[in-house]
């Protein structure tokens, strides 16, 4: 089964998630932490338009920190300001009182990494789409991976060319401020999970597309 590496990813996005349909998934561990990326931030559709949201995080060494070591910073109430922030986006979502419930908890936890809740928070996620994979680590760091779908570095949303990328096709759903800004591609999974609930999963399946 071909391996597909990921970073990890707070709350990533729809074309991220996708990756879990493709093959085994392995995500970086031993990496060092990359400032402005989905590692801690996601991008949701508020009655504003696309509005981002970022974790807060401590780097014990700087830019030299590695993934595994990133803290997250509780000094300012991230969580409350998070949680109210997609409360005001998907209130009015279809299947917002379906799932709000089983992510209230992760902003009530305090967790001390980012890998850590990240990776439970996915997982969360995963489990409510109807995805059932076992997630797995890198033991080391590698430069390249020469044989599997490396999407480490290329999945950014400083460089979110998604025509770019031959695994994926971006495919339309209903949105709750479509009719304001018309359709907004990859936003993070939360927005495909409240506005189509049971049928995210299909939505997924249709977004994959023979590599070229």
């Amino acid at each position: 089964m071909q391996k597909i590496i990921l970073s990890t990813a707070y709350l990533p996005p729809i074309q991220y998630v996708s990756k879990f349909l493709l093959g085994e998934v392995v995500l970086e561990a031993h990496e060092n932490y990359i400032k402005q990326s989905y590692r801690n931030r996601c991008n949701i559709l508020a009655a504003n338009g696309a509005f981002p949201l970022t974790i807060p995080v401590v780097k014990i060494h700087g830019t030299k920190s590695l993934i595994s070591e990133v803290r997250i910073d509780y000094d300012l109430p991230w969580q409350k300001n998070h949680f109210k922030s997609i409360e005001s986006a998907y209130r009015n979502s279809p299947y917002y009182e379906h799932y709000i419930d089983d992510l209230k908890i992760f902003y009530n936890t305090k967790y001390d990494l980012l890998l850590d809740f990240n990776t439970d928070l996915l997982a969360c996620i995963l489990r409510l789409i109807g995805i059932k994979p076992s997630i797995l680590f890198t033991v080391c760091f590698e430069k390249e991976y020469l044989k599997d779908l490396d999407y480490r570095f290329t999945l950014s949303p400083k460089s979110a060319k998604l025509e770019d990328d031959s695994f994926f096709n971006v495919v339309e759903y209903y949105q709750v401020f479509e009719d304001r800004y018309g359709f907004t591609p990859n936003l993070s999974i939360l927005d495909l999970l409240f506005n189509e609930g049971p049928f995210a999963k299909s939505v997924l399946e249709r977004s994959i597309k023979k590599g070229e």
